[in-house]
C-alpha cells in the first residue's frame, strides 16, 4: 500500500499540486492587483487548499466554528504540527486571514510575489524598531473581520508533541489589544513530518476554542501578555492530553 502510495505520489499529486500552487499564485496576484484584495487575498488560497487535502486522500474536521464571528477580527494561535498545517486552516477555518510569514518566503517563484498582493504579514525581526513595523502592517491588515495567524511555538514540531509557546503573537494581541483565539490541530504531523517529502493519508481535526478577550489597558501588557500566552498554551495541552514540551 505504501509502495502505490508514493507512486501515485510521484505522478499525481506532485503535479497537480505544482499546477495548482502557480495557478492560484497568479489567480490571487491578479485579482489582489485588480482591487479585489479582501476576498481574492483569501479565496483562492482556500479553494487551493481543499483541492490539496482532496488529492492527497487527508479527510479533515472542524469544531467550534460557532465561537468566531465572521465579522470580529482575532489573532488565531495553533500549534504548528507540520506543513500540511496551512492546508488545514485553509481548508477548514472559514474566517478572512493573513499569515505572518518570514521574509524567506518573498524569495520562492510566483508564491512569495502573491503573498506580497495579498497582504500576508511580514515578520520583522529588527528588534523594537521591527516589531513596530511589524505591528503597523498588521494594522493594516485587521480591518472589516480579518484575522492574523500566528504559530507561537515559532517553528514545526520535530517529535509530535506540543511546545512551549514563545511571547511574539501574544506581545503583538496586546499591542493591538486583539482577542486572541487559540486552535488544536491533530493530524498534520502524521500526514507530513518535519524534513520528510512523503505524505501519508491521515484523518486531521482542528478545534477551535473560545476567544480570549483582549488586553486592557488597566491590565496592562505584561500580565496581558502572560495571560494570555499561559491560558493559550494551556487549552491547547488540555486539548492534546499531553504535558508542555520543554
Amino acid at each position: 500500500m505504501v509502495i502505490f502510495y508514493a507512486i501515485y505520489e510521484f505522478c499525481v499529486i506532485l503535479p497537480l499540486a505544482l499546477a495548482a500552487t502557480i495557478i492560484t499564485s497568479i489567480i490571487t496576484a491578479v485579482g489582489c492587483m485588480c482591487g479585489f484584495g479582501k476576498f481574492m487575498g483569501y479565496w483562492p488560497g482556500v479553494m487551493w487548499s481543499k483541492f490539496i487535502c482532496a488529492i492527497c486522500l487527508c479527510p479533515y474536521k472542524v469544531v467550534g466554528r460557532e465561537k468566531i464571528d465572521k465579522d470580529t477580527s482575532y489573532i488565531f494561535v495553533p500549534n504548528h504540527q507540520g506543513a500540511f498545517d496551512i492546508f488545514l486552516l485553509y481548508a477548514g477555518l472559514n474566517h478572512s486571514f493573513r499569515w505572518m510569514l518570514r521574509k524567506g518566503i518573498r524569495k520562492i517563484p510566483a508564491v512569495g510575489y502573491a503573498c506580497d498582493k495579498a497582504g500576508h504579514i511580514w515578520v520583522d525581526e529588527r528588534g523594537a524598531s521591527g516589531m513596530m513595523h511589524t505591528v503597523r502592517q498588521a494594522l493594516k491588515t485587521l480591518q472589516g473581520g480579518t484575522s492574523i495567524i500566528v504559530f507561537p511555538e515559532g517553528t514545526r514540531t520535530l517529535d509530535g508533541h506540543l511546545h512551549r509557546f514563545k511571547k511574539g503573537a501574544f506581545t503583538l494581541a496586546a499591542m493591538l489589544r486583539m482577542p486572541v483565539v487559540p486552535i488544536t490541530i491533530e493530524g498534520p504531523y502524521h500526514v507530513m513530518k518535519k524534513g520528510s517529502f512523503l505524505i501519508r493519508p491521515h484523518r486531521m481535526k482542528i478545534t477551535i476554542h473560545d476567544p480570549l478577550p483582549a488586553v486592557t489597558r488597566e491590565e496592562g501588557n505584561d500580565a496581558g501578555v502572560e495571560r494570555l500566552l499561559h491560558s493559550s498554551q494551556r487549552v491547547i495541552a488540555e486539548s492534546l492530553n499531553e504535558p508542555v514540551q520543554q
